[in-house]
């Protein structure tokens, strides 16, 4: 499902427009960005959270010549489906 069959979908099982279904979706999409920005964590009841977690950095190798790279360290969104979710899918 991409973008579009998403608000389509909402917009129908909300009784929505289109239009508000995809500011609706936009502004879900931006607090949850901000939130994670702070380091904040984004839950949701029965359907998962959100939360960043810091990669360490570590050593790789180029695939094409070989070499040894360090990859720096970086932080990763994660996300943990809830148990009503985990239990449908």
């Amino acid at each position: 499902m991409n973008k579009a069959q998403l608000i389509d979908a909402i917009a129908e099982k909300a009784g929505l427009t289109k239009a508000d279904a995809k500011k609706s979706l936009d502004a879900f999409v931006e607090a949850t960005t901000d939130a994670l920005k702070n380091g904040d964590r984004v839950a949701l009841i029965g359907f998962g959270s959100f939360s960043v977690a810091s990669r360490s950095a570590r050593t790789g190798r180029n695939p094409q010549s070989g070499a040894t790279i360090t990859i720096p360290e970086k932080n990763v969104v994660k996300f943990k489906p809830g148990a009503e979710l985990a239990d449908t899918v």
